[in-house]
C-alpha cells in the first residue's frame, strides 16, 4: 500500500491557524468586538473562563511565528483575517491599522518564501452584525462581500488564492443550533438560515475574488458517516445526518441544489430563506479548490429523541485523542473516495486544510515536548492520504492543524493541537517532537 513517502512531487505542505485563536490584541488598533469576545465573557460559556483577549499574542509576535514556519520549511500558511479588525462594526470603511497588520504578516511570509492562504471568515463575526441578526440575517451575506472587497483590494497583489469560509457546518450547529460556540444561540433546526446565508456570502465574495483574478476555495469540515448497524432505521438515520453535515454545505456549491432534508421536515427552500437566483450565486463562479478539514468519522444510529432524525453513537475499539475524538486515519481515504463517487467530474482539486489532534502535552525537565501520539496521528493520516491519491483522489496539499497551541474555542486553553508548545503565561514557544518530525518529512519529500 502507498505511504506518505510516495506523495507526488509538487505536493504542498503547510500549517493552519485562526485569528481569534492566536492573535490576541483584542482591544488594540481599532479592532471591534467579535461574537467570541462577547460569548467568552459570559460566565460558564468557556471552560475555565478563558478568552482570546491575549491568546498567543501573535499580533505582536508574528515575526517569531513566521520564523517557526520557516524552520519547518512549509510551502504555505493558512491563517484567517479577523473581520472586526478590518471593519470594527462589520460595515463601513476599513480600519487602516487592522489592514496594516495583515500587510506586515503577508510581507513577512513572502520574504520567508511562504505562500499566504487567507481565510476570510473563521467564526469571529463582528458583534455589531450579530446584533442585527448575524448569519440568520440575509444582509450579513452582503456585508461579507463588502468586507471581502476591502481585504482583497489591499492584499490581493500578493495573495493568489483565498478561502471564503471555514467550516460553515460547525459554525451553524455549534453557534446557532446548540449554543456551545459563539454567538450561543439554541435554535436547533431554526438555525438553518445560518447555513444558507453563509453559503450566499461565499457566493457573493467569490464573485468579488474571481472578478479580480483570484482563486477561490472554501474549507468544509466533512466526515464519513457510518450507520450503527445494517438495520434500515440506522441506515436512514445515517443518510439524514450525511445530508446535514456533508451535503448541505457541498451540494449547492458543486451541484447547484440543496440535498433532500425532508427527514428534518424542511423543503428545498430551507424554510423560506432561499430566494430565486440564490443557488446560482452560490455555485457561480465555482470553486478552484475544495478545502477539506478532516478529524474523524461519525457513527449514527436511529433517533432516540423525537427532535432529530438521528442519534450519534460511539465508535469503539480505536484510539482517542485528548479531546476524546476517535482516531481513524483510513476515514480520510474513505472520505476522499466518497467525494469522488458523489461528485465525479465537478469535484475540484482538494487541499487538506486542517488535520491534527489534541494531545496532553507536557514540557519535560530538559525543555522538550515528546508528543508521539501526534506524530502517530499525522503519520497515519498521511499514509491514508497517499493511498487515496493512488486510488485517484486529486489532492494538492496538506495543512496540519495547528502551528501553535491556541485558544480552542469552548475548551479555552485546555486542548493543545500545536506543533509548537505555547506557555500562555510567558508566551514562550517550544517546538515539540512533532515539529521536528514534520520538518524532516517535508525535507525528505523535497529531496526525492
Amino acid at each position: 500500500m502507498p505511504n506518505r513517502s510516495e506523495l507526488p512531487a509538487g505536493f504542498r505542505w503547510g500549517v493552519s491557524t485562526a485569528a481569534y485563536q492566536i492573535e490576541g490584541a483584542a482591544d488594540e488598533d481599532g479592532r471591534g468586538p467579535s461574537v467570541w469576545d462577547v460569548f467568552a465573557a459570559r460566565p460558564g460559556a468557556v471552560r475555565g473562563g478563558h478568552t482570546g483577549a491575549v491568546a498567543c499574542d501573535h499580533y505582536h509576535r508574528y515575526a517569531e511565528d513566521v520564523a517557526l514556519m520557516c524552520g519547518l520549511g512549509v510551502d504555505g500558511y493558512r491563517f484567517s483575517i479577523a473581520w472586526p479588525r478590518v471593519q470594527p462594526a462589520g460595515r463601513g470603511v476599513a480600519n487602516p491599522a487592522g489592514l496594516a497588520f495583515y500587510d506586515r504578516l503577508v510581507d513577512a511570509l513572502l520574504a520567508a518564501g511562504i505562500t499566504p492562504l487567507p481565510t476570510l471568515f473563521h467564526w469571529d463575526l463582528p458583534q455589531g452584525l450579530e446584533e442585527g441578526g448575524g448569519w440568520l440575517a440575509r444582509d450579513t451575506a452582503y456585508r461579507f462581500a463588502e468586507y471581502a472587497e476591502l481585504v482583497v483590494d489591499r492584499l490581493g497583489d500578493r495573495v493568489p488564492a483565498w478561502i471564503t469560509l471555514n467550516e460553515p457546518f460547525v459554525h451553524m450547529v455549534f453557534g446557532y443550533a446548540l449554543g456551545t460556540h459563539a454567538p450561543g444561540r439554541t435554535l436547533m433546526l431554526d438555525a438553518l438560515p445560518a447555513a444558507h446565508h453563509q453559503l450566499l456570502g461565499h457566493g457573493l465574495a467569490a464573485a468579488v475574488l474571481r472578478g479580480r483574478g483570484h482563486e477561490v476555495l472554501i474549507a468544509n469540515n466533512l466526515t464519513p458517516v457510518w450507520p450503527a448497524s445494517p438495520e434500515p432505521a440506522d441506515v436512514a438515520a445515517a443518510a439524514a445526518y450525511d445530508a446535514l453535515h456533508n451535503r448541505l454545505f457541498t451540494d449547492p456549491l458543486l451541484l447547484g441544489r440543496y440535498p433532500d432534508l425532508s427527514a428534518y421536515g424542511v423543503g428545498a427552500d430551507l424554510g423560506g430563506c432561499v430566494r430565486d437566483g440564490d443557488l446560482k450565486l452560490i455555485g457561480s463562479p465555482g470553486l478552484d479548490g475544495l478545502g477539506l478539514n478532516y478529524y474523524n468519522p461519525t457513527r449514527i444510529a436511529a433517533p432516540t429523541d423525537p427532535g432529530l432524525p438521528f442519534a450519534e453513537a460511539e465508535i469503539e475499539g480505536v484510539p482517542r485523542t485528548a479531546f476524546g475524538w476517535p482516531v481513524v486515519p483510513d476515514g480520510l481515504r474513505e472520505l476522499l473516495a466518497g467525494l469522488r463517487e458523489r461528485y465525479g467530474s465537478v469535484l475540484p482539486p482538494i487541499t487538506i486544510t486542517e488535520n491534527g489532534c489534541s494531545v496532553a502535552d507536557e514540557v519535560a525537565a530538559d525543555g522538550t515536548v515528546d508528543d508521539r501520539p501526534r506524530i502517530d496521528f499525522m503519520s497515519g493520516h498521511l499514509d491514508a492520504l497517499a493511498a487515496a491519491i493512488a486510488e485517484g483522489a486529486d489532492v494538492r496539499g496538506y495543512y496540519t492543524w495547528s502551528l501553535l497551541d491556541n485558544f480552542e474555542w469552548a475548551e479555552g486553553y485546555h486542548q493543545r493541537f500545536g506543533l509548537v508548545h505555547v506557555d500562555f503565561a510567558t508566551q514562550r514557544r517550544t517546538p515539540k517532537a512533532s515539529y521536528g518530525w514534520y520538518r524532516d518529512l517535508i525535507a525528505a519529500h523535497r529531496a526525492r
